[in-house]
């Protein structure tokens, strides 16, 4: 199992890597996970190539093939202009429009204030929600001031704890949320009723009932049953 890190952090060091560090860590509490770590600074002109060719550099190629290959993705971005930065967006611009369908994806983002809390909801959510993956419920932001402070620790746990349920052995466990003090408690929902259920491997969608057994159920079925 492999989760591919995106960190769209400019300076050294960077806030939106340690949060990024963070997210994985606590992951990585409740399941045992590769990581890989793609830093878009270091792609930057490659990037930029991508676009100008259309012929992805092998190191772009090699960071757009490892994030279609993962079985789940943090991806963490610092706050421009009240939104995600450029090179962010640009980056994803380039992945395949079917690579992020089904895959669980946890979201974060670093600001300067709290002003831009929201960032997550109004910018980062529905653009991966147009690239059809599964987004988190949790997703995490942190400004300058909330770092050391409990609220994010607890956040980062929880939101952790929802990736593991989608990546780790059992998709529908339950994995325990950790309070800074070590203290497990209950997840105050069950991330895989509360969320759209994921697409199996076979590209179905895969009830998230447990009366139903985790039965697949065809795409044009699932389909059709929305729209009664």
């Amino acid at each position: 199992m492999k989760i591919v890190v995106v960190s769209a952090g400019l300076s050294t060091p960077s806030s939106t890597r340690l949060l990024a560090d963070r997210l994985s860590a606590a992951v990585r509490e409740h399941v045992d996970t590769e990581l890989e770590v793609i830093e878009l600074r270091e792609l930057a002109t490659e990037i930029a190539r991508h676009f100008v060719t259309g012929f992805p550099p092998a190191r772009l190629a090699a960071a757009l093939d490892a994030v279609a290959a993962a079985d789940g993705l943090i991806a963490v971005t610092p706050v421009f202009a009240g939104s995600y930065s450029g090179l962010f967006k640009s980056f994803f611009d380039l992945i395949d429009k079917d690579s992020l369908t089904g895959k669980p994806v946890l979201l974060g983002a670093t600001g300067g204030t709290a002003r831009h809390s929201l960032v997550t909801e109004h910018a980062l959510r529905p653009l991966f929600t147009y690239l059809r993956a599964l987004v988190l419920p949790t997703a995490v932001y942190a400004a300058s001031e909330d770092w050391g402070d409990e609220g994010l620790a607890r956040r980062i746990a929880r939101a952790g704890a929802e990736l593991a349920r989608f990546t780790g052995p059992s998709l529908g466990g339950a994995a325990p949320v950790t309070d800074p003090d070590g203290a497990a408690t209950a997840p105050d929902v069950d991330t895989a009723a509360a969320i759209a259920p994921p697409r199996s491997r076979t590209g179905a969608i895969t009830s998230v009932d447990p009366a139903d057994g985790f039965a697949v159920l065809p795409f044009e079925q699932r389909l059709a049953a929305l729209r009664v």
